[in-house]
């Protein structure tokens, strides 16, 4: 379970690179935090159920983010005619 850990954190390393490269600077620091959030727990040599509640509870805490901004900050009429 540690190595798929340190997997995401080399994925959350990639997308943080290409954000940065795409002057996407704050979602690049996002996931420069990311990054070294999963590379610690790599090392701390938890039990492989504490992975889990740990991944299940960043899951959760994700998609009810993702959830709130998409349906409450994000405007979705569309292009405007000009």
């Amino acid at each position: 379970m540690p190595g798929m850990y340190r997997v995401i954190a080399f994925i959350c390393l990639l997308v943080a690179a290409m954000t940065y490269w795409g002057d996407n600077v704050t979602l690049s620091l996002i996931f420069f935090g990311k990054t070294a959030f999963f590379a610690a727990l790599s090392y701390m040599r938890l039990s492989e159920r504490m992975y889990l509640n740990i991944y299940n509870a960043y899951m959760v805490i994700f998609f009810v983010s993702f959830v709130y901004y998409i349906f409450f900050q994000v405007d979705l009429t569309g292009p405007q005619a000009q």
